[in-house]
């Protein structure tokens, strides 16, 4: 962790800054007194600010993103107040920062960018922004809202890893869509016909049909017979037969893209089919996972029982909702914050009711 001065602060700042702050080092730091801290998070290193009950910056730093760092800067902490009486805002709700605050004992109070956005004319009335700035934001919402906002709770480790699984299956999901819409474009450039043989481009059959025949003269001596020999050894399952899947090949719009350019589409075709092959056999292979660990979880069990459910879609939901009812202090809280509860927007004669 190094010390350093922040830069030009806002006016109202300023004002409360006392004149040895510059360093993470406390202010002649009463432990009776309350204090609450707020964190901007960044990549290599954190900017972090503590005010007292008056609002009056009683120390800012700089921490780096490493071992050193965070350990010294729980040590400056401790030397303010006990873990457990300083609580820290932060916009971020996950990460080792957090895990690393909350193991020491301080209660960490997640705030939503938009809060801190919708805050920052109150403090620059330029609309500046710098990560000095946003610590002491952080830290002055809490000290005069924190009652508006819960800390987090931890979660159980089951829940844990379950978001883990589901948070990146939608990832590698996000990246299988990419990744067809691209090789859809890509066939429809000069092979429309192998993008429309079968219903999605990214389903197996789909995928080692384009790897087989990557261009219109691959497939020029392709028959029923072959066709059916294909997909009776790929296994399909769809309800066309054979002669219904070449005349579909047969009746798509042609290309008109020379023998060079062909053959530069044809290298990429694969490369692409290559990468979503990959990206499908293991999206499967997460799914198969999260199917297995939501199905082992009672509440996974209560939320498979929903109607239409369905496994992925109920290891969504719990990852999200955790295992912790008490950060929820109504069922009506907890379906507004589901989305499911109708949000009124009323001004003079106007009205309007919508969803989230």
């Amino acid at each position: 962790m190094r010390q350093c001065l922040p830069a030009r602060a806002p006016i109202s700042e300023r004002s409360a800054r006392s004149p040895s702050s510059g360093a993470c080092t406390p202010n002649r730091g009463d432990r009776h007194m309350a204090y609450h801290a707020g964190l901007d998070w960044g990549g290599a290193s954190h900017s972090v600010c503590v005010v007292d009950t008056n609002g009056r910056v009683v120390t800012r730093c700089d921490v780096r993103h490493d071992a050193a760092g965070l350990s010294a800067l729980l040590s400056s902490l401790r030397k303010l107040a006990l873990p457990t009486d300083m609580p820290i805002a932060i916009e971020r709700p996950t990460g080792l920062l957090v895990d690393t605050l909350i193991e020491a004992g301080h209660p960490v109070i997640p705030i939503h960018p938009n809060v801190v956005k919708a805050w920052r004319p109150r403090y620059r009335a330029a609309g500046g922004k710098s990560d000095t700035g946003d610590a002491y934001m952080l830290a002055d919402i809490l000290r005069t809202d924190g009652h508006r906002f819960r800390p987090l709770s931890p979660l159980s480790d089951e829940i844990r890893a379950l978001r883990v699984l589901v948070r990146g299956r939608d990832d590698l999901v996000a990246q299988r869509l990419a990744l067809a819409n691209q090789l859809q474009s890509l066939l429809d450039s000069f092979w429309p016909g192998a993008a429309t043989i079968f219903a999605a481009i990214d389903s197996p059959i789909a995928l080692a049909f384009i790897d087989r025949y990557p261009t219109p003269d691959s497939a020029s001596r392709l028959g029923e017979k072959r066709l059916a020999s294909f997909v009776a050894q790929h296994r399909y399952s769809g309800r066309r037969t054979p002669a219904d899947l070449l005349a579909r090949l047969k009746t798509a719009a042609r290309g008109h893209a020379m023998d060079a350019e062909i053959d530069a589409n044809a290298e990429l075709v694969r490369a692409l089919v290559a990468l979503l092959q990959q990206l499908v056999t293991q999206i499967a292979r997460l799914s198969a996972r999260i199917e297995h660990d939501v199905a082992q979880l009672p509440d996974g069990q209560i939320i498979m029982s929903f109607p239409r459910t369905g496994r992925i879609c109920a290891a969504q939901i719990l990852s999200e909702l955790g295992n912790v009812r008490e950060r929820y202090l109504s069922d009506d809280q907890l379906a507004a914050e589901a989305g499911v509860c109708p949000v009124t927007h009323a001004s003079g004669k106007s009205r309007g009711v919508v969803f989230r």
